[in-house]
Parts: C-alpha cells; structure tokens; sequence
C-alpha cells in the first residue's frame, strides 16, 4: 500500500526522510541505500547529512547504488551521476565512496553493464531503502513512458522532453545533454524493500496523480509503485494539488499512531 504524505516544504519532506534513514542505519550499520539524483532528493540529503553528525551515527559500513548514469559521459564530468552523486551525497554524509556505485555508462562495456550491475545489488543483499524522484511524464529513474513494469538495469534512450528538463544542468544547451543512458530498471527498483518518493511543485502534480490515483500502466512507469508493498510518497501542496483524495491523506497522515514510521 502506498502511503501518501502532503508536507509543507521540501525541508520537512527531507526531515521525514532524514529520521527514516538514520533510524534504519541504527538498526542495520550496513545497510544498502539506493540513491538518486535531480533536484527532489537534495534537501532529504542536506536533512540527513545534519543528523549524521548530530546523533553520531557511524556511516562507515552503510553501501550505496545510484539509479542511473548517463551513457558515453566521462564520469569525471561535473554532471555525471558518479560526480554528482559524489557532490551530494557521498562527500556530505561521509560515506566510503568505494561502497558507493554508480551503473557504468562506458560505451565500450555498457552492453553487459545492466546485467553486472543487476547482479552487483543483488550480491549486496539488495536495498534497503530507495529514494526516487519523478520526472514530468511520469519516469523514475530513466525509464520513460512505455518501460517495462518488469525491467532490469538496462540502456535507454530519453525522451525530447527529459533532456529539455535536464538541460539546466548543462548550460541551458540541449546539445550537451546526452540521447542515452543506463538506468534501474522499474523491477529492479521494485526489489528494494522500501521505497520513498519525492516530488514537488506544480509541475509534478499531474505525474504525481497518476501515478498515485491512475490505473498501474507503462504510461506512467511511476504508477508501478502501487505494487510495491512498503512505498511512500512525499509531496507539496503543490505537487499534490491534483490529487482527489488529498484530504484523506492529510487526515491519515496527521492520526498517524506515534510509534509507526514511514
């Protein structure tokens, strides 16, 4: 069942976050984190990386897999997810970036990469907790509208739209934005054994709706998360305004038993 939380601010969504996974790093020193980039999850990282601290939590042993990289970008670019996910998570939390993997998006490996880099979180015991964002049209990860609600790491080509998205992050120049990537597959990030998502804005609303409210499809590839067995979603007032039932989720929300964590 999937738990939807509508918060004020992206701050107190990352708190949430931030008091979930510090608690499972108490409970489980070496725990597997699955980790992505973008621009939702950065306050849930700044969150966590204050409490690390704060509450002397050992992060030593805690092992880290990204989502997804892009294909043919060298990973010493500073808008690779190797970098990025280095910059943002790795280097704040003070995690051992040998534990911490990227997929491999070298154009002379990348056809075998999905397959070993499947294999590589499964060797870990898989992932504890997963955090996602969600794209415009529904993707998370890079699975764009039409994945598979089964698929594993694999090659994928963006959408006009996502490279539009991600152009910010390249000078405002689509041209810089690479056509392909490697990316979590919708069941391989269904494996994970809890799942948080992040969204906020206006301009998720409508991915969020469906996504939460809509039929499960590959129209939506997000909208997968509804099998998923422990999943939550965190949103604004404005990523949520779209949402039919938003009152229930503030009403569950708020008579949530103390003791019961996300």
């Amino acid at each position: 069942m999937t738990e939807i939380i509508i918060v004020k601010s992206q701050e107190e969504a990352g708190e949430i976050y931030a008091r979930c996974t510090a608690d499972l790093i108490r409970r489980k020193p070496d725990c597997v984190l699955g980790l992505a980039t973008g621009s939702s999850p950065l306050a849930a990282y700044q969150a966590l990386a204050d409490l690390v601290p704060k509450e002397r939590i050992d992060v030593s042993q805690v092992r880290g897999f990204a989502l997804d990289e892009y294909a043919g970008l060298d990973p010493a670019h500073p808008q690779s997810y190797r970098s990025t996910i280095d910059r943002t998570v790795v280097e704040p939390l003070g995690l051992d970036p040998a534990k911490v993997r990227v997929p491999n998006g070298n154009l002379d490996t990348i056809k075998d990469a999905g397959r070993v880099y499947d294999q590589a979180i499964e060797d870990a015991g898989g992932v504890d907790l997963q955090i996602l964002g969600i794209g415009t049209d529904g993707h998370i990860g890079f699975n764009e509208p039409g994945s598979s609600l089964a698929s594993g790491t694999r090659i994928k080509t963006l959408t006009e739209q996502t490279r539009i998205d991600n152009a910010r992050f390249f000078d405002n120049d689509m041209d810089q934005v690479p056509t392909h990537c490697i990316t979590q597959g919708i069941g391989t990030i269904l494996k994970a054994r809890q799942l948080v998502l992040l969204a906020f804005g206006a301009g998720k609303a409508e991915a969020v709706a469906e996504s939460v409210e809509g039929g499960i499809s590959s129209f939506c590839p997000a909208s997968a998360l509804q099998m998923h067995p422990h999943a939550t979603v965190i949103v604004d007032e404005a990523a949520a305004s779209r949402l039919r039932n938003r009152d229930y989720y503030k009403w569950a929300y708020a008579n949530k038993p103390d003791w019961q964590s996300i």
